[in-house]
């Protein structure tokens, strides 16, 4: 069996700070950690716009042949060589025209585009309303015919023309 200490272990607790230490608080010789902790706000996802893009993509494209000269321009951007390859993929699909789209809630609607669906729903509702009356006219022939009533002659529409 092990000799246990007959001292008990005094331990401090941390309560303006100073780490909780076994039988001191902090010396100049020992400094806290909390002391030398920096906050580091959160980080916020980088964007680019399309004209940024195509300003490097040209940039990049022109340290081509040069030793180090591409380097330098992602250091002195703050990019990865990954960022290239990715816009290089989109600039040759034709899409970095697509990436400059604003994201967020849609543009407001015009009052020719509000008046083009109010129009359009009420067209809807006109030919729905047109459907029922033929499929009552075309009821109410055969219940002529049924019951043999003699229909009056009514020139159609389609005589006319």
């Amino acid at each position: 069996m092990k000799n246990l200490p007959t001292e008990p272990t005094q331990v401090i607790e941390p309560d303006d700070g100073a780490d909780a230490v076994a039988g001191g608080a902090t010396t100049p010789e020992r400094p806290s950690r909390r002391q030398g902790l920096q906050v580091v706000p959160k980080a916020k996802r980088r964007r680019y716009s399309a004209e940024y893009k195509a300003k490097i993509l040209a940039e990049a494209d022109a340290c081509a042949g040069k030793p180090g000269k591409l380097g330098e321009l992602l250091r002195r951007e703050g990019l990865y060589s990954s960022h290239l390859v990715d816009w290089r993929r989109a600039r040759d699909a034709g899409a970095l025209a697509a990436l400059s789209k604003k994201r967020g809630p849609k543009p407001k609607r015009t009052p020719e585009q509000i008046e083009n669906e109010r129009l359009r729903r009420e067209n809807e509702r006109l030919a729905e309303r047109l459907r029922k009356a033929e499929i009552i006219i075309d009821v109410q022939k055969k219940l002529h015919a049924l019951l043999g009533i003699p229909l009056p002659a009514v020139p159609s529409l389609e005589d006319e023309t």
